[in-house]
Protein backbone atom coordinates (compact mmCIF):
# COMPACT_ATOMS: atom_id res chain seq x y z
CA UNK A 1 0.00 0.00 0.00
CA UNK A 2 1.48 3.38 -0.96
CA UNK A 3 2.40 5.80 1.78
CA UNK A 4 0.06 8.81 2.07
CA UNK A 5 1.43 12.04 0.69
CA UNK A 6 2.49 14.82 3.01
CA UNK A 7 -0.49 16.83 1.77
CA UNK A 8 -2.90 13.99 2.64
CA UNK A 9 -1.31 13.61 6.08
CA UNK A 10 -1.55 17.37 6.75
CA UNK A 11 -5.14 17.46 5.53
CA UNK A 12 -6.08 14.60 7.90
CA UNK A 13 -4.23 16.35 10.74
CA UNK A 14 -6.14 19.59 10.07
CA UNK A 15 -9.53 17.86 9.88
CA UNK A 16 -8.79 16.09 13.16
CA UNK A 17 -7.82 19.44 14.70
CA UNK A 18 -11.06 20.94 13.37
CA UNK A 19 -13.09 18.23 15.06
CA UNK A 20 -11.26 18.72 18.36
CA UNK A 21 -11.71 22.49 18.11
CA UNK A 22 -15.43 22.15 17.35
CA UNK A 23 -15.87 19.79 20.30
CA UNK A 24 -14.16 22.27 22.62
CA UNK A 25 -15.46 25.60 21.28
CA UNK A 26 -18.56 24.93 19.16
CA UNK A 27 -18.92 26.02 15.56
CA UNK A 28 -18.82 29.76 16.23
CA UNK A 29 -15.60 29.32 18.21
CA UNK A 30 -13.97 27.19 15.52
CA UNK A 31 -11.68 29.74 13.93
CA UNK A 32 -8.80 29.11 11.57
CA UNK A 33 -6.45 30.43 14.25
CA UNK A 34 -7.72 27.93 16.83
CA UNK A 35 -7.62 25.09 14.32
CA UNK A 36 -4.05 26.00 13.36
CA UNK A 37 -3.03 26.12 17.01
CA UNK A 38 -4.65 22.73 17.69
CA UNK A 39 -2.98 21.26 14.60
CA UNK A 40 0.38 22.72 15.56
CA UNK A 41 0.83 24.63 12.33
CA UNK A 42 0.34 28.10 10.93
CA UNK A 43 -2.95 29.50 9.71
CA UNK A 44 -1.35 29.76 6.27
CA UNK A 45 -0.64 26.03 6.25
CA UNK A 46 -4.24 25.29 7.20
CA UNK A 47 -5.47 27.42 4.31
CA UNK A 48 -2.91 25.89 1.94
CA UNK A 49 -3.83 22.28 2.69
CA UNK A 50 -7.61 22.59 3.17
CA UNK A 51 -8.78 26.08 2.22
CA UNK A 52 -10.95 28.64 3.92
CA UNK A 53 -13.17 28.00 6.95
CA UNK A 54 -16.22 26.98 4.89
CA UNK A 55 -14.14 24.52 2.85
CA UNK A 56 -12.65 23.16 6.06
CA UNK A 57 -16.07 22.68 7.68
CA UNK A 58 -17.31 20.90 4.54
CA UNK A 59 -14.24 18.63 4.49
CA UNK A 60 -14.86 17.84 8.14
CA UNK A 61 -18.51 17.04 7.43
CA UNK A 62 -17.47 14.68 4.62
CA UNK A 63 -15.06 12.96 7.01
CA UNK A 64 -17.63 12.61 9.80
CA UNK A 65 -20.55 11.56 7.58
CA UNK A 66 -18.81 9.02 5.33
CA UNK A 67 -17.53 5.52 5.74
CA UNK A 68 -13.94 4.56 5.00
CA UNK A 69 -14.74 4.31 1.28
CA UNK A 70 -16.17 7.83 1.21
CA UNK A 71 -19.77 6.64 0.91
CA UNK A 72 -22.13 9.13 2.63
CA UNK A 73 -23.63 7.37 5.64
CA UNK A 74 -24.06 7.40 9.38
CA UNK A 75 -23.55 3.63 9.67
CA UNK A 76 -20.10 2.12 10.03
CA UNK A 77 -18.47 0.37 7.08
CA UNK A 78 -19.45 -3.25 6.72
CA UNK A 79 -22.94 -2.94 8.23
CA UNK A 80 -24.53 -5.92 6.53
CA UNK A 81 -27.35 -6.99 8.83
CA UNK A 82 -30.33 -5.28 10.38
CA UNK A 83 -29.13 -6.34 13.84
CA UNK A 84 -25.69 -4.73 13.32
CA UNK A 85 -27.37 -1.52 12.12
CA UNK A 86 -29.65 -1.43 15.16
CA UNK A 87 -26.77 -2.27 17.48
CA UNK A 88 -24.89 0.76 16.15
CA UNK A 89 -27.87 3.15 16.01
CA UNK A 90 -28.86 2.36 19.59
CA UNK A 91 -25.40 1.48 20.91
CA UNK A 92 -22.97 3.33 23.14
CA UNK A 93 -20.77 4.56 20.27
CA UNK A 94 -23.52 6.61 18.66
CA UNK A 95 -25.54 7.52 21.74
CA UNK A 96 -22.69 8.74 23.96
CA UNK A 97 -22.91 12.43 24.75
CA UNK A 98 -19.27 13.04 23.91
CA UNK A 99 -16.94 15.18 21.82
CA UNK A 100 -17.83 13.35 18.61
CA UNK A 101 -21.52 14.08 19.08
CA UNK A 102 -20.65 17.71 19.84
CA UNK A 103 -19.00 17.84 16.41
CA UNK A 104 -22.05 16.28 14.77
CA UNK A 105 -24.34 18.81 16.46
CA UNK A 106 -22.03 21.60 15.32
CA UNK A 107 -22.22 20.38 11.74
CA UNK A 108 -26.02 20.08 11.95
CA UNK A 109 -26.09 23.68 13.20
CA UNK A 110 -23.80 24.74 10.34
CA UNK A 111 -26.02 23.04 7.77
CA UNK A 112 -28.68 25.68 8.38
CA UNK A 113 -26.53 28.40 6.82
CA UNK A 114 -24.03 26.45 4.71
CA UNK A 115 -25.62 24.67 1.71
CA UNK A 116 -22.58 22.44 1.10
CA UNK A 117 -22.76 21.03 4.63
CA UNK A 118 -26.53 20.62 4.31
CA UNK A 119 -25.96 18.64 1.10
CA UNK A 120 -23.38 16.38 2.78
CA UNK A 121 -25.65 15.68 5.76
CA UNK A 122 -28.62 15.08 3.46
CA UNK A 123 -26.60 12.58 1.39
CA UNK A 124 -25.52 10.76 4.57
CA UNK A 125 -29.11 10.61 5.81
CA UNK A 126 -30.38 9.36 2.43
CA UNK A 127 -27.58 6.79 2.20
CA UNK A 128 -28.29 5.52 5.71
CA UNK A 129 -32.03 5.40 5.05
CA UNK A 130 -31.46 3.44 1.82
CA UNK A 131 -29.17 0.98 3.61
CA UNK A 132 -31.71 0.50 6.40
CA UNK A 133 -34.53 -0.02 3.88
CA UNK A 134 -32.45 -2.67 2.08
CA UNK A 135 -31.60 -4.40 5.38
CA UNK A 136 -35.27 -4.32 6.39
CA UNK A 137 -36.29 -5.78 3.03
CA UNK A 138 -33.72 -8.53 3.43
CA UNK A 139 -34.93 -9.35 6.96
CA UNK A 140 -38.61 -9.10 5.90
CA UNK A 141 -38.73 -10.35 2.29
CA UNK A 142 -42.54 -10.26 2.09
CA UNK A 143 -42.74 -6.60 3.12
CA UNK A 144 -43.51 -4.01 0.47
CA UNK A 145 -40.58 -1.78 -0.54
CA UNK A 146 -42.50 1.36 0.48
CA UNK A 147 -43.22 -0.12 3.92
CA UNK A 148 -39.50 -0.84 4.35
CA UNK A 149 -38.66 2.73 3.32
CA UNK A 150 -41.18 4.15 5.81
CA UNK A 151 -39.87 1.90 8.57
CA UNK A 152 -36.28 2.91 7.72
CA UNK A 153 -37.26 6.58 8.10
CA UNK A 154 -38.92 5.84 11.43
CA UNK A 155 -35.98 3.83 12.79
CA UNK A 156 -33.49 6.48 11.74
CA UNK A 157 -35.59 9.33 13.14
CA UNK A 158 -35.97 7.45 16.43
CA UNK A 159 -32.24 6.76 16.65
CA UNK A 160 -31.18 10.31 15.83
CA UNK A 161 -33.79 11.82 18.12
CA UNK A 162 -32.48 9.63 20.91
CA UNK A 163 -28.92 10.81 20.26
CA UNK A 164 -29.89 14.48 20.42
CA UNK A 165 -31.97 13.97 23.57
CA UNK A 166 -28.93 12.43 25.24
CA UNK A 167 -27.23 15.81 25.46
CA UNK A 168 -29.74 17.04 28.03
CA UNK A 169 -31.76 14.01 29.18
CA UNK A 170 -29.66 11.74 31.41
CA UNK A 171 -32.37 9.03 31.65
CA UNK A 172 -30.41 5.76 31.34
CA UNK A 173 -33.48 3.86 30.10
CA UNK A 174 -34.18 6.28 27.21
CA UNK A 175 -32.02 4.45 24.65
CA UNK A 176 -33.56 1.07 25.48
CA UNK A 177 -37.05 2.54 25.09
CA UNK A 178 -36.06 4.14 21.79
CA UNK A 179 -34.73 0.84 20.49
CA UNK A 180 -37.91 -0.94 21.59
CA UNK A 181 -39.94 1.70 19.73
CA UNK A 182 -37.87 1.08 16.59
CA UNK A 183 -38.30 -2.68 16.96
CA UNK A 184 -42.07 -2.22 17.40
CA UNK A 185 -42.13 -0.29 14.13
CA UNK A 186 -40.10 -3.00 12.41
CA UNK A 187 -42.47 -5.69 13.71
CA UNK A 188 -45.27 -4.16 11.61
CA UNK A 189 -43.49 -5.35 8.49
Amino acid sequence: MPRPTVAAERRAQIIDATQRTMAAHGVSGTTLDRIAETAGMSRGHVRHFVGNRDQLLAATAREVFSDEDGTPTILPRGTRTLESALAFLFGAELTASDAENAVVLGLVESSRTRPEIARILSEAYRGTRATLAALLASAHPTAAAEACAVAADGVLATALGNVFLGDFDPDPARTERARRAAEALISTL
